[in-house]
């Protein structure tokens, strides 16, 4: 794609008026401006290099563009600051970061902080500009400041309904429109109330207020059981806790989750930190679509659902770096696909409740190494009729669960 130096400038709503002279001096000696329509509308006449706005789709198209460019000086127009949530990563990726020049301008979150007296290390920012909106679900908590990047005029209204559906009716939203600008305009009220248009150019500031009654969900691995929409095929809530300190998310790790069930490891995975990735296998597609809805609930509608039979639905996946086997472990050839397809350093944990899988475990226990456990978690319950009303209460056992923890590499 060459090695001609490529400016990015970051402009805002204020237009050329808020540049500083290094960024108009960019602008000015550009042969050839790359922009979106708004932003190529804020420069002036005396920026005289051919205008270029932005195809769609973007991203395919920008290899082509740079290479059709080379030996021209170029100069990419972005809103606010390139590096935040913006092109100037994608443009480091594709052509370098020794030939990008980067001015930024201040994003919109650091003006929306600015006007609402926010410190910015204590908000967490979200977008949803080609993003699921149920992303946000995950961010709620109480007393939470979030800061939302908008996808346009109706985002707002979007955003005050899945807040008011989830419980959250009584957050406070305000609306930062056209951010420095000379019309700037702040609007504010609950999710539940809120009403009006909004102009597209706009960010959303939540206070999250939590409904009487509402139990948000905890941070850790182990939520109710109740947290899932599920018909039984559920790692229940102890055994999931453990089951997922041995698999021990780590940013940027991908995880199959194989007969992923109801989807609760995967669910909790990629709840344990934003960058972590995982894919849920399942062959029943009633139960593939319960999944999505869980994860959509719980705030991580980037869970891949894959519906298949494993070990045949595994083949063309991404290269795993961790794997959980939670169903289908007696099929031929499940375990074998999955230890071959783990990267090398990678982890499996797989449990086992059947005599037949437990055997299974233990025979790849003894072949490969690890570490073998067996669970058992009992519940205080009340005693039959012959106590009722004497507030007698007695330990009845859930089926032990049997764990195997590998790490590829391992010696037998």
């Amino acid at each position: 794609m060459g090695d001609t130096p490529l400016s990015v400038v970051g402009i805002g709503a204020d237009g050329w008026a808020g540049l500083p002279q290094t960024s108009r001096d960019a602008l000015c000696a550009a042969e050839v401006l790359l922009g979106g329509p708004r932003q190529l509308d804020l420069l002036p006449a005396e920026v005289a290099g051919e205008r270029r706005e932005w195809p769609s789709p973007l991203v395919p198209a920008l290899p082509g563009i740079l290479g059709e460019l080379d030996g021209r000086r170029t100069t990419v127009l972005a809103s606010g600051d390139p590096m935040f949530f913006g092109i100037g990563a994608t443009l480091a990726r594709l052509a370098g970061p020794e030939r990008l020049r980067v001015l930024p301008h201040p994003s919109s979150v650091s003006l929306a902080c600015a006007r609402l007296g926010w410190g910015s290390e204590q908000v967490r920012v979200l977008s949803v500009v080609g993003r699921p909106l149920d992303a946000l679900r995950r961010a709620l908590a109480p007393g939470a400041r979030l800061v939302v990047l908008s996808a346009g005029a109706g985002s707002p209204a979007q955003i005050a309904a899945l807040l008011t559906g989830a419980g959250w009716g009584g957050s406070r939203l305000t609306v930062l429109e056209r951010l420095g600008a000379g019309d700037e305009r702040i609007l504010t009220g609950t999710a539940a109330g809120w009403r009006g248009d909004c102009d597209p150019l706009n960010v959303v500031a939540v206070e999250c207020v939590a409904d009487d009654g509402l139990r948000p969900p905890g941070e850790t691995p182990g939520l109710p059981d109740d947290a899932y929409e599920h018909d039984g095929q559920l790692t229940k809530r102890e055994i999931r806790a453990v089951t997922l300190a041995r698999l021990a998310p780590r940013p940027g790790e991908l995880l199959w989750d194989v007969g992923a069930g109801s989807g609760s490891i995967g669910i909790e995975w990629l709840r344990a930190h934003p960058a972590c990735r995982a894919i849920a296998v399942e062959s029943r597609p009633e139960r593939a679509d319960r999944v999505a809805r869980n994860a959509a609930a719980l705030g991580v509608p980037g869970l891949r659902v894959v519906i298949g039979r494993a070990p045949d639905a595994l083949a063309g996946l991404p290269q795993p770096d961790v794997i959980f086997v939670g169903g289908g472990l007696t099929r031929a050839g499940v375990l074998d696909a999955c230890l071959g397809a783990l990267r090398p350093g990678g982890r499996l944990v797989a449990n086992a409740v059947t005599v037949q899988t437990e055997a299974m475990l233990a025979a790849s226990h003894a072949e490969h190494g690890g570490d073998l456990v067996r669970l058992q978690v009992a519940r205080a319950e009340p005693l039959g009729p012959a106590t009722a009303g004497a507030g007698f209460h007695g330990w009845r056992p859930a089926m032990p669960v049997t764990i195997w923890t590998y790490e590829k590499g391992d010696a037998p």
